[in-house]
């Protein structure tokens, strides 16, 4: 059988999408290998898999402040491609040809721009990796931009207009991508006929769009090569039905409760998230869990308020009556899964284009983190809980994506690429 190199960078957000195919891909006979962040390796050996380290390190799961920086609405994307992934692009190349030296076929995810460069080199077909539709920047399914929030106002504009905010796009992001530009005239590879983030990152082989048609549709102007899978869900949960003894009990002696996350990586500078939140679940006289990471819970919580480091999503959500979270695509899909109307505080990157769209679906309402108070928090609650609307579309939606199969569809596709390429039989 083949062997197969799954290479992401992070959170896990971004990783378990890419284990739930491994999972699947070693189902089906083929030796899998994992390039990605040393904090990651403990994770992926428990689960049977080869890992190779892959810089950059993600020091940001255990720094606050560099995490902040990263999440940041209108500086974050920058920052993460200036100086976490173009700053350490020699490196990732290094590490990432390390790795997959042997391999017959490569999966990226967004981000692992050298990846594109060790499939040149090595002459190994690959498929780009889309979690979210913001990574498409469709003319005709325009995505929220972070760092130009205020055109999110300008959907309806038409693809005149949305042809122009991608050119802006562009200019904005021209100067970013010289180290790719250098290390491919180094390397002796061809120049790019675009941008490396936007339009020329994909793969001419497979494109996977791992999220459901419900969430986005095909477009006109996504790759052709796309294939729109479903999202791709992992939690840690294979199996698994038991929740911890004191959650256990809690949940089964009152109403179902609002479940309060901000996910693995805008967990780490959570602000007054927390704490606006118990004020806001006081006020409603309602029943809640936070899901806290490693930030020490609020001193005299109530008997009503229960909270912990982390369950996996699979559990509580379905337990939940709302869920209030940050937008990550792995909680959105995971929100949507479960059948529960959310209200979303997005913070960067894709999240405030993931927040419109479940908007738009009828199952959620947003609220800007800048407003995040306990004040706003009880008026848009009040709101979503008060509405029998929300609970039913979402209900629905979650019908639909508990009936897709993104992983499968997802291995389809690469084994047709394999195939293709003599490699698999």
């Amino acid at each position: 059988m083949s062997r197969i190199v799954l290479t992401t960078i992070g959170s896990f957000g971004d990783l378990h999408p890419k284990i739930a195919i491994a999972l699947e891909l070693r189902k089906r006979g083929h030796d899998v290998v994992f390039a990605t962040h040393k904090e990651y390796q403990n994770k992926i050996e428990a689960l049977g898999f080869e890992f190779h380290r892959m810089r950059p390190d993600n020091t940001a799961l255990d720094d606050p402040q560099e995490m902040a920086r990263m999440m940041d609405l209108k500086t974050g994307t920058e920052y993460v491609i200036k100086n976490w992934v173009c700053a350490n692009l020699r490196e990732t190349y290094s590490d990432l040809m390390d790795g997959a030296k042997d391999a017959n076929f490569m999966v990226a995810g967004e981000g692992v721009v050298a990846a594109r460069l060790v499939a040149e080199k090595l002459e190994i077909p690959w498929a780009f990796a889309v979690l979210q539709p913001a990574s498409f920047l469709s003319v005709y399914d325009p995505s929220v931009l972070p760092i130009l929030p205020f055109l999110a106002k300008l959907r309806g504009l038409g693809s005149l207009a949305n042809r122009g905010i991608i050119r802006l796009s562009k200019v904005l992001s021209k100067s970013w991508a010289e180290p790719i530009h250098q290390l491919r005239r180094e390397l002796g590879l061809p120049p790019l006929a675009g941008s490396p983030f936007i339009d020329d990152k994909y793969s001419p082989y497979l494109v996977l769009a791992l999220f459901s048609s419900v969430f986005a549709k095909p477009q006109p102007d996504w790759a052709k090569n796309t294939v729109l899978t479903g999202f791709a869900f992992y939690d840690g949960n294979e199996g698994e039905t038991e929740l911890a003894p004191k959650l256990q009990q809690f949940l089964d002696r009152g109403d179902p409760p609002i479940v309060f996350t901000l996910g693995s990586a805008a967990v780490m500078a959570p602000g007054r998230f927390y704490q606006e939140s118990v004020q806001a679940v006081k006020q409603l006289n309602r029943r809640a869990v936070l899901l806290m990471g490693k930030n020490t819970p609020p001193e005299d919580l109530p008997e009503n308020i229960f909270a912990m480091s982390y369950v996996p999503y699979s559990q509580i959500f379905p337990r939940a009556c709302a869920i209030v979270h940050q937008g990550g695509i792995g909680t959105t899909a995971q929100a949507l899964r479960a059948g529960r109307p959310a209200l979303v505080m997005p913070c960067s990157h894709d999240q405030p284009d993931n927040a419109a769209r479940v908007e738009r679906l009828g199952t959620s309402r947003i609220i800007p983190r800048k407003q995040y108070s306990a004040e706003q928090v009880v008026k848009q609650l009040r709101e979503l809980l008060g509405s029998p609307d929300y609970a039913a579309k979402a209900a629905e939606i979650g019908g639909i994506i508990r009936a897709e199969d993104g992983v499968g569809l997802a291995c389809d596709s690469i084994e047709k690429q394999l195939q293709a390429a003599s490699i698999f039989s």
